[in-house]
């Protein structure tokens, strides 16, 4: 149960005195970590480090919305709440992960979700979905411009369905083209895929697919459900399951979002229990 790391002792994430299993569903954050086509990148500095001043302190720069975080509704919806003012329960929760195998562009929509998680699905669940496209997750425009992405009706379903919070293994809540990467707002940040999805889509044009602007950010968020984005670690292994989450961001005064560490538990015994909170 225990394993040392640069000769300290910890214990497992799948052993250990609890008997609980954690899975890591973050991916790494740091120097040159993937970045939406529009952040400034990751800057970090030591301003303090061992042969200077015997202790390592770090300063670093960075957008909220790198690698996997969860955004607040005030990220896209104007008037809603920051990152501080949603209460804890929103961070913690059991729910499902569910697999979508997606390519390039395609959408996921109501048919989608309710296939593969209509049944079982719960009020209040946690609902994280695996498009396997978290195996393609690095600095490319593959990633972030050609994934496949959520599309309006997605966002009804989680609606409908009581979902509390929506995690996923792509980009952005809404597919790339429906975001600022295509013909919206300060888009596009891509110009020349107009005419590459007009090829692979036979013909439509980007705007005729998607005329909305992030419409299930917005959908998401005026419910009070938050989003997940950039989903990856160990997502497969938990893929088909339900689990228990833990994804608490910063106490951040008028956050916009948080980068987090996403984690998926399970408890094979069923002998582990939350304190009661009982005076000792």
């Amino acid at each position: 149960m225990v394993k040392k790391i640069r000769g300290v002792s910890f214990e497992e994430n799948l052993k250990n005195e609890m008997g609980l299993e954690f899975y890591n569903l973050s991916h790494r954050f740091g120097y040159q970590s993937p970045n939406w086509p529009y952040f400034e990148d990751v800057k970090i500095e030591r301003i303090h480090y061992m042969a200077k001043s015997g202790v390592l302190s770090q300063r670093i720069t960075t957008s909220m919305h790198n690698t996997t975080h969860i955004d607040a509704p005030a990220h896209v919806v104007q008037g809603t709440p920051f990152i501080d003012e949603v209460p804890l329960p929103h961070f913690f929760g059991s729910g499902i992960v569910v697999s979508i195998p997606k390519k390039m562009w395609e959408p996921i929509g109501y048919d989608d979700l309710e296939k593969a998680a209509g049944k079982i699905v719960r009020p209040r669940d946690v609902v994280i979905v695996n498009t396997g496209w978290h195996h393609q997750y690095e600095d490319s425009e593959d990633y972030f411009c050609k994934c496949p992405g959520f599309v309006k009706s997605a966002g009804d379903w989680f609606v409908e369905k009581k979902v509390k919070v929506v995690g996923h293994d792509t980009q952005a809540n809404d597919h790339p083209l429906a975001t600022a990467i295509g013909p919206h707002r300060n888009g596009p940040l891509h110009p020349h895929l107009q005419a590459e999805y007009k090829e692979w889509s036979g013909g439509r044009d980007w705007k005729e697919d998607h005329p909305e602007w992030e419409p299930v950010h917005r959908k998401l968020f005026t419910n009070g459900i938050l989003g997940i984005e950039n989903v990856g670690g160990d997502l497969d292994k938990v893929t088909g399951k339900r689990c228990t989450f833990a994804f608490f961001p910063w106490n951040w005064d008028r956050g916009d979002g948080c980068i987090i560490r996403l984690v998926a538990i399970t408890d094979p015994s069923g002998n582990y229990r939350i304190e009661k909170g009982a005076k000792f």
